[in-house]
Order: C-alpha cells, then sequence, then structure tokens
C-alpha cells in the first residue's frame, strides 16, 4: 500500500491541476456557484495529497534522485522551486478560499492572481518530480 502512495500523490496533484483549469475557465464564464464547488474541490484534493504525502514520507523517508550529470541538475531546480512554493501554497489557498467564501471579492480576486498560477505550478511540476523519480 505505502509504495504505490507516490503514483497516488501525482494523480492527486494532475487532478488538482485539472480542477484549477475547470474553476478558472469557469469564473471566466461566470459562473461563481459552479466555480466554487470545483475550486473547493481542488482544495480537498489538494488536502488529500498532502494527507498521502506526509503518510509516504514518514514511512519511507527521503528518496533521493539517483540519475548523474546534467538531468540531475534539472531535477534539483525543478524540485527546489516546486518546493518552496509548494510550502506557501496552503496558506495562499487558505486565504483565497476564505475572501471568496465570505464574498470578498476584490480582495478574492487580488490574491486569485497570485494563488491560481502558484497552485498550478506546485500541481503540475509535483506530476513531473515524480515522473523523473521513479520513471527515469
Amino acid at each position: 500500500m505505502i509504495e504505490n502512495l507516490p503514483t497516488v500523490n501525482a494523480v492527486l496533484n494532475a487532478l488538482a491541476a485539472i480542477l484549477l483549469v475547470w474553476g478558472y475557465t469557469l469564473i471566466r464564464r461566470k459562473r461563481i456557484a459552479a466555480h466554487r464547488k470545483v475550486m473547493l474541490t481542488a482544495f480537498a484534493v489538494s488536502c488529500v495529497f498532502l494527507v498521502c504525502y506526509l503518510v509516504y514520507h514518514f514511512n519511507a523517508g527521503i528518496v533521493r534522485f539517483q540519475k548523474p550529470g546534467w538531468i540531475r541538475g534539472v531535477y534539483l531546480a525543478i524540485l527546489g522551486t516546486h518546493t518552496v512554493l509548494a510550502a506557501a501554497t496552503p496558506v495562499l489557498a487558505i486565504i483565497t478560499l476564505s475572501r471568496g467564501l465570505r464574498a470578498r471579492y476584490d480582495q478574492h480576486r487580488r490574491i486569485a492572481r497570485w494563488t491560481l498560477p502558484i497552485w498550478m505550478y506546485v500541481s503540475v511540476t509535483g506530476v513531473v518530480v515524480y515522473l523523473m523519480l521513479y520513471h527515469l
């Protein structure tokens, strides 16, 4: 079971990215109620990801990238930016969701312009890190 969690995590990251794009599309079409549901689902998916990630790394420890050469540099660059932005994403997401749910739409829009691309980057690079670490 634990050995399957990296794959589960990659799927959850990919699903979060899809939901983020869908949510963005919905709000651009002024479908506010649907946008709210999709974004709350994206947040829930990301929360499930975080639990699975923590469970996996609590049991497996640190998994090191074994490939040498230039690809190691590429991996570490992606992992570094992913990690820094992943630490900020939950805070940004909670603030953004909170403002939207409280109907503080001007404040919600202002922070969502930052939250969405950062959250998207973290979700997509999560899949990239998984592919590089387990399938290269």
